[in-house]
C-alpha cells in the first residue's frame, strides 16, 4: 500500500483513464492478485505470477477469495436490511467486481450513499464502475491509504457524500492483514473514532488458525513479491472490535458469518482462512 494522496475523482461516463496515472504494472499489487484469484481480468503478469505461486501451494485459494467477496455482500446487505444503515465508507475497495458494494445496498434502499477509498492506481482507472449510483443515492471514489485516514477523511468528496453526524458503516474487507498491528490498529481506531454513535465496523482478516501450513505458504509467496501479509489469530482479529458491540455471531470464519444469506458452505473451513465480524459503536 503506497497511497498517493487524497485526490478524489468524480468520473463521467466517457472516462477511461487519467493520463497522469502510473499503473505500475511491473510489480504485483495485492488488489490485482485478489482480482486474479477471483477470475478477473484486471491484472498483469506480475500479479498472475504471485497468484500462480499461491495456487501452487494452496489450490483452494480461489475458494477463499470468492468467500471473502461473498461475506462483504452479506455484511453490507445485513447492515442495510437489519440495522438500517444508509451510509458506507469502504476502505481498500479493490478492483471493481460486480456486484459492487453500492449495488448491494442500493438494492435495499436506492438512497444509500457510498464512498470508496483505495490507493491502487488501477482501481482509480476503473473507478467509473464504482460511480454508477442510483439517482436517489450517491457514490464517490477517493484516492487514499488506510494508514493515513486523516487525509482521505478531509477530502471534499467524503463530506459531499456522507453525513458524518449520522451512522456510517466502515468496511475493511481483506485489507488489515496487509499491515502489521502497529500500522493497522491506530488508523482503524481513528476511523472508528471519527464516526458517530450507532455506526458499524465490518472487517475481515486472514488467519493461520485453521490451516497453518497453507497460511505460512501464502504469506511466504506474497513476501517474495514484496507484499507484506500478517495472518492473525482469532483473538488478534477480535481486538479490532475493542469497545464495539459485536453483532451476532461475533468474529467467526467468514463462511460461518450468516451463511443463510448466501456464500460458501461450511465444508470449506480449511481454504477459507479468514475471520470476519461486524461491530456497532455504542
Amino acid at each position: 500500500m503506497d497511497g498517493n494522496g487524497p485526490d478524489s475523482w468524480l468520473i463521467d461516463a466517457d472516462f477511461e483513464q487519467p493520463p497522469q496515472v502510473d499503473l505500475r504494472t511491473d510489480r504485483a499489487h495485492s488488489a490485482r492478485v485478489y482480482d486474479y484469484l477471483l477470475g478477473g481480468k484486471t491484472n498483469f503478469p506480475a500479479d498472475r505470477e504471485v497468484g500462480d505461486r499461491v495456487l501452487a501451494d494452496l489450490p483452494e485459494a480461489r475458494v477463499g477469495a470468492a468467500a471473502a467477496r461473498a461475506v462483504m455482500h452479506r455484511m453490507v446487505r445485513r447492515l442495510a436490511e437489519e440495522h438500517g444503515i444508509r451510509q458506507f465508507l469502504d476502505v481498500g475497495t479493490g478492483i471493481p467486481t460486480a456486484p459492487n458494494l453500492h449495488e448491494i445496498v442500493q438494492a435495499v434502499d436506492p438512497a444509500c450513499r457510498v464512498v470508496y477509498v483505495d490507493n491502487d492506481p488501477i482501481v482509480l482507472a476503473h473507478s467509473r464502475a464504482l460511480l454508477s449510483s442510483t439517482p436517489e443515492g450517491r457514490t464517490a471514489y477517493v484516492e487514499g491509504d488506510l494508514r493515513e485516514p486523516e487525509k482521505f477523511l478531509a477530502d471534499p468528496a467524503v463530506a459531499g457524500t456522507l453525513d458524518l453526524t449520522q451512522p456510517v458503516a466502515l468496511t475493511l474487507i481483506n485489507i488489515v492483514h496487509f499491515l502489521s498491528d502497529e500500522a493497522a490498529h491506530p488508523p482503524v481506531r481513528k476511523l472508528v473514532d471519527a464516526l458517530p454513535s450507532g455506526s458499524f465496523l465490518a472487517l475481515s482478516a486472514g488467519t493461520a488458525d485453521n490451516a497453518p501450513k497453507a497460511a505460512e505458504a501464502g504469506v511466504r509467496r506474497y513476501a517474495e513479491a514484496g507484499i507484506e501479509v500478517h495472518a492473525r489469530s482469532h483473538a488478534e482479529v477480535e481486538r479490532f472490535f475493542t469497545g464495539l458491540e459485536l453483532d451476532d455471531p461475533g468474529v467467526v470464519l467468514i463462511n460461518h458469518w450468516h451463511p443463510e444469506l448466501g456464500g460458501p458452505s461450511e465444508q470449506f473451513d480449511a481454504p477459507v482462512s479468514v475471520y470476519g465480524g461486524v461491530g456497532r459503536k455504542p
